[in-house]
């Protein structure tokens, strides 16, 4: 396994430590980079000894390989992609704890949203991937076919066998919403077993946050990349941060500007949310929730994922005036578990 360390100021993350060369000479930061899930992950360890950082990094990136072989849908024989393949087979398939604690929590949220939030959109999500590669829009028919092989209602759990059957013959699932938020809670779990607890995950911008570093009240992070003014830069420890929306990952095909982020009921790419960063108590809350806040928009957001919890959302919304910031849940919130 290839593992370097990097220096950490040419990171192009959504992420700052203000006065970082001070701060690492002072606290000894550790930095660690490396290629999964088709993007780069990164670990900042706060610790005195590049040895022992280097290892307990090293054993947090062998478990992002380790889940990748299960939620990668590029990956022919990994256990998502048999899952998908048994749709044809009408037989219910045990799953290891990962897969079905990952799709049980996304069916729920899929149930929360009324489909805003939808694993089951493999069809599309290849689809609109040839199409930002040839810069033209799917045709019409293929996103109808698309979407018939698609649906979250298709999906049959059986939590006491922890076993998924697929009613849907041809059916592909896609954990691109939720896979990476999980894995870098798994990578922080395994830093917390050797002792990092003062640890950050970013997992290709989706962040999850340990013990703050030492001398600080927490990690600081700029809130959505600071794309607008207005954007706050806040101290977060303990929890996960995870931005969605079509800021950075898009198509435009004539004047409409399509995000990768898919609607499951029109089968497009989203067109009104420019972006939306979700806080949340871990990195699969954080980064489901933040793909099904940028299908729903703020209002529904609010009344269905914000509402009598502890998370909170910073959208963007694109106005005809330009790009306007909306808080939900401004108050003092606590994300302790």
């Amino acid at each position: 396994m290839m593992l370097s360390m990097v220096n950490f100021l040419k990171w192009t993350l959504r992420l700052k430590l203000l006065a970082y060369c001070c701060f690492v000479e002072a606290a000894n930061l550790q930095n660690f980079s490396q290629k999964c899930m088709g993007t780069e992950f990164k670990i900042l360890i706060d610790h005195d000894d590049p040895k022992i950082s280097y290892s307990a990094a090293r054993s947090a990136f062998n478990e992002c390989e380790r889940l990748n072989l299960i939620f990668s849908d590029y990956l022919v024989d990994s256990e998502i992609s048999r899952l998908s393949e048994s749709s044809y087979s009408n037989i219910s398939q045990r799953l290891s704890n990962e897969l079905f604690h990952v799709l049980f929590f996304g069916n729920n949220l899929s149930l929360k949203t009324n489909g805003a939030f939808d694993p089951t959109i493999g069809h599309l999500s290849r689809l609109w991937r040839v199409s930002r590669f040839r810069q033209a829009l799917p045709l019409k028919k293929d996103i109808v076919l698309a979407k018939s092989l698609s649906g979250f209602t298709f999906l049959e759990f059986f939590e006491d066998r922890q076993e998924v059957k697929i009613n849907k013959p041809g059916l592909i699932l896609d954990l691109g919403g939720i896979a990476k938020g999980f894995t870098a809670d798994m990578m922080l779990k395994k830093l917390k077993s050797v002792g990092m607890h003062r640890s950050l995950i970013d997992a290709g911008g989706d962040i999850t946050l340990g013990e703050p570093p030492r001398g600080q009240k927490g990690w600081n992070i700029e809130i959505g990349g600071r794309k607008h003014p207005d954007l706050p830069e806040l101290e977060l420890s303990n929890c996960s941060i995870a931005t969605s929306g079509d800021i950075e990952q898009f198509v435009k095909i004539g004047k409409t500007q399509y995000s990768h982020i898919l609607n499951p009921k029109t089968g497009f790419g989203i067109e009104n949310i420019s972006q939306v960063t979700m806080i949340a108590k871990d990195g699969i809350t954080a980064d489901s929730y933040a793909t099904a806040a940028s299908v729903l928009g703020p209002k529904k957001t609010s009344d269905l994922l914000i509402r009598n919890t502890h998370h909170k959302a910073f959208f963007l919304c694109k106005e005809l005036s330009g790009v306007e910031l909306l808080v939900l849940q401004d108050q003092e919130f606590n994300l302790e578990k």
